[in-house]
């Protein structure tokens, strides 16, 4: 009797061994890993200036560059004014253009016909012409020139060739069509828009104008 349960109590012990080494093989092979990403805003941002002149269109020396200034004309002169685009560190890339905009757009339109306005300004081969546009209501005249290429994005500030550098007043004007530009105007803005998203320049500013 006492065989048959050391027999039995072997068999048990035997089982419950031969179940927890059962157990132990289910047990999950398991690792772990993770990714964090961390979304930053992107920026496109410029800033416009020109060098600071007298009425006679000379330099001021030293003096800081500003954002506007006041010209005495006289018919043959030259004028220095260079409007300077700069598209600040870490912008995006991005496209940019220039609106030249000129009041007196019918005193203008009265001068004599060998007289081209857009001529007056030395523009820089870097920026393209794209247009003319007459407003009626503001009386005035607006150019619009692109920059020739996408602005790549860079860790310091990238100042742009000037979009143009002097003015010259056609010298075969007379003082009686000289007056009737007392108070003309020249502003100048300059636009940008991120380049990612866009095929072409057109298509850019088309979205630009739209939004």
């Amino acid at each position: 009797m006492n065989s048959k349960r050391k027999a039995l109590t072997m068999v048990l012990c035997a089982l419950l061994l031969v179940s927890a080494t059962m157990f132990a093989t289910i047990a999950y092979l398991k690792s772990e890993d993770k990714v964090n990403n961390t979304f930053t805003v992107g920026d496109v941002k410029i800033t416009l200036d020109e060098a600071k002149v007298n009425p006679d269109g000379t330099l001021v020396p030293d003096a800081e560059r500003v954002d506007g200034n006041e010209y005495k004309l006289i018919p043959g002169h030259k004028y220095t004014k260079d409007p300077t685009v700069t598209v600040k560190n870490k912008s995006e890339d991005c496209y940019v253009r220039a609106l030249v905009t000129i009041t007196k757009r019918t005193a203008l339109y009265n001068l004599p016909s060998s007289i081209k306005i857009k001529d007056c300004f030395d523009i820089n081969e870097n920026w393209v012409f794209k247009s003319e546009t007459e407003d009626t209501v503001n009386d005035t005249y607006t150019y619009e020139f692109w920059y020739k290429e996408i602005v790549k994005t860079s860790d310091e500030d990238k100042t742009l060739p000037a979009i143009f550098t002097t003015i010259t007043v056609p010298n075969s004007l007379t003082n009686d069509q000289l007056k009737t530009l007392d108070d003309l105007e020249i502003n100048v803005v300059a636009h940008a828009i991120q380049a990612d998203g866009f095929d072409t320049a057109e298509k850019a500013w088309e979205a630009f104008g739209n939004n």
